[in-house]
């Protein structure tokens, strides 16, 4: 298997995880009412794991809508997942190394 049969694998697995969120997210649903509290107790969770932009793609659903949600129940969300931070990190940390071998040749 070569590298773009590898990626397009990895795709298709990350789109079908994305379409069971939608669906499990869709079947909390009742035709009542636009959003069931199950609804938006999920969309919560996921806002909290994986932010509220994330959560506002994962599930198309309007990111006020979520903001909304989270403002009355109270709850805080960080700007961006966790991993975002370790990420800029270490890249900061690449700049720094590389600006240090620029001064030494």
């Amino acid at each position: 298997m070569n590298k773009q049969e590898t990626r397009a694998l990895i795709r298709a697995f990350i789109e079908e995880e994305i379409l069971d969120k939608r669906a499990e997210f869709r079947a909390l649903g009742s035709a009542k009412k636009r959003y069931t509290e199950e609804q938006r107790e999920y969309a919560i969770n996921e806002a909290q794991d994986i932010g509220v932009r994330a959560t506002a793609r994962l599930l198309l659903l309007p990111r006020k809508t979520i903001q909304r949600w989270l403002r009355v129940k109270g709850t805080r969300v960080k700007r961006c997942p966790s991993w975002v931070y370790d990420w800029a990190y270490w890249r900061r940390k690449r700049r720094e190394n590389w600006e240090r071998r620029k001064l030494y040749r």
